[in-house]
């Protein structure tokens, strides 16, 4: 056998002894833990509020905006913080170029703070 299929091998045992202990583990949980269902551990429940009417309702598009800004942001703040601990050896082609990459991102701030998407209300 091949160095490249032994490796492939070694993965492949390593992968079926980890889904052989969770499987285990879970199994063990489920003998062990008592089991006295009732009415009320049966109910829906969520953010301790009882549920009430139906299960579907529409969410509004400004959670998901301010989801994605947040991901604007915090992929800028990926990308600056290595820039930031190489900075010397970028020069200054590197302080242009994260120049550049910072001001589109404030150009979609400013859209975004221009069009009132920013409100929480």
């Amino acid at each position: 056998m091949s160095d490249f299929l032994r490796s492939y091998l070694t993965v492949f045992i390593f992968g079926c002894v980890a889904v052989g202990l969770v499987g285990a583990v879970l199994g063990l949980g489920s003998l062990v833990r008592p089991q006295r269902p009732s009415r009320e551990k049966l109910m829906s429940y969520e953010s301790g509020v009882d549920p009430v009417g139906e299960g579907w309702t529409q969410a509004e598009i400004r959670y998901y905006i301010f989801a994605l800004l947040f991901v604007m942001f915090d992929v800028e703040a990926v990308f600056i913080f290595p820039w930031a601990t190489r900075l010397e050896a970028y020069g200054t082609f590197g302080v242009i170029e994260m120049s550049i990459f910072i001001a589109v991102l404030a150009l979609g701030l400013l859209y975004a703070w221009r069009k009132k998407v920013l409100k929480w209300i």
